[in-house]
């Protein structure tokens, strides 16, 4: 099998996107598949092009037997939604030239993440010059979290804009995505069901456990034994709502013992950290993103896990980071509706974690004080994690309907 992985985000990037694809090129090469990357340099979530790498020119390497080709972008230090246009658009151009060098190798699969769109016209005229299968696989979808968010308008621009995707998402021989109710939500764009394939995200499920002990890693960030430890982890943008962690810190301020430590990057953070010195939040604790090494253990020394997104944006972004909080048997807090997949989930599996409304400070306390009271690890979380978030389980089924695709 020869495959193209054209997407924004790729290793090195500790969190969402580029993590998973990081993983999956270099699996698929084991397996015998012959896999180019065409990404961009690492960004995210900080907004600011890594050390070591340039935003200006392209760059070609050879890692872990993949072909990695870097194209130029613009990366604006402070995202607003022009200039993410603009930076999701300067990215379309430059990797698109960058596909199109492979025109006369003809590769069996290219493979699209979105987000974003903007590169899907140039994948779909190059699998048709080629013969390659197309896939799309849906991470976010980015025109309902945009238009969920209330990022972009109304009336004739969102309707052009949706009108669009489902134009652009039928012309692939295939359509994946991480979560049923985003398979459903493919199906009510126009993508046929024999089309669609359950592709989720994983954990290293041996490597992220509850058997890691997090000790040293509490104490070396202050706290003791007896404090409790409330950890949102990931990325700090506009789409999780973070301000109702610091309207929380402010209410359990008087308790001693409860810390909230917020660790990542992204474009919101520094607002954050801002509004957290306003309130003078002495129990709110910022921290950088940690390495992948040192995730297990940050994991386990939390009594309990933040996943915190605004209304609307639930079932358009399932959160990645609740992968591993599951494998850890960790105690989370979710927010999310009771009409989306994570409030599903839980009524599904009853205890796998805490689900609160969104955007209500009154009900995330009360499940916060919910989630305190657990002492040991989560049974539910990690026997769900066992059985259905096995990285080597969900890549070879992949990899099976891919290999079943191209015949």
């Amino acid at each position: 099998m020869k495959l193209i992985l054209l997407s924004l985000n790729y290793s090195p990037e500790l969190t969402g996107i580029g993590k998973y694809n990081g993983e999956m090129a270099p699996w698929l090469a084991e397996q015998g598949a012959s896999v180019s990357v065409i990404c961009a340099p690492p960004y995210y979530p900080e907004w600011r092009v890594h050390d070591g790498y340039s935003g200006s020119w392209y760059s070609v390497s050879e890692l872990q037997g993949v072909k990695i080709t870097r194209c130029p972008l613009y990366v604006p230090a402070q995202p607003t939604t022009v200039k993410r246009l603009v930076h999701l658009a300067s990215f379309a151009a430059s990797s698109a030239v960058a596909l199109f060098r492979h025109l006369l190798r003809k590769p069996d699969v290219v493979f699209v993440v979105e987000p974003t769109l903007f590169t899907v016209p140039a994948a779909l005229l190059f699998c048709k010059l080629t013969g390659a299968k197309a896939v799309l696989h849906i991470q976010d979808y980015e025109v309902d979290a945009m238009f969920g968010l209330g990022m972009g308008g109304s009336g004739r621009i969102a309707r052009f804009a949706y009108a669009a995707e489902r134009w652009l998402m039928r012309r692939f021989d295939k359509v994946s995505t991480i979560s049923y109710s985003m398979m459903e939500r493919a199906k009510a764009k126009g993508v046929d069901a024999s089309r669609l394939i359950f592709f989720p995200n994983w954990s290293d499920t041996d490597f992220v456990t509850p058997d890691v002990d997090g000790t040293a890693l509490r104490q070396s960030w202050g706290f003791t034994a007896q404090d409790k430890v409330v950890l949102y982890a990931g990325n700090m943008g506009a789409k999780q709502g973070l301000e109702l962690v610091l309207d929380a810190a402010e209410r359990y301020r008087d308790q001693a013992g409860v810390h909230f430590v917020m660790v990542g990057a992204g474009a919101y953070v520094d607002e954050l950290k801002q509004q957290a010195q306003t309130k003078c939040l002495t129990n709110v604790h910022f921290k950088p993103l940690q390495e992948w090494a040192d995730v297990p253990a940050m994991l386990s020394m939390a009594d309990v896990h933040l996943v915190v997104q605004r209304k609307g944006a639930a079932d358009a972004v399932l959160p990645s980071k609740l992968t591993n909080i599951l494998s850890a048997g960790g105690h989370a807090l979710v927010t999310a509706e009771a009409d989306t997949e994570l409030g599903r989930l839980v009524q599904e599996y009853d205890g796998i974690y805490e689900c609160v409304e969104p955007e209500n400070l009154d009900a995330f306390c009360n499940g916060l004080d919910r989630a305190l009271t657990h002492s040991d690890y989560n049974v539910v979380a990690r026997d769900y994690a066992e059985k259905n978030l096995n990285k080597d389980a969900i890549l070879q089924r992949f990899y099976n309907d891919i290999n079943a695709l191209i015949g």
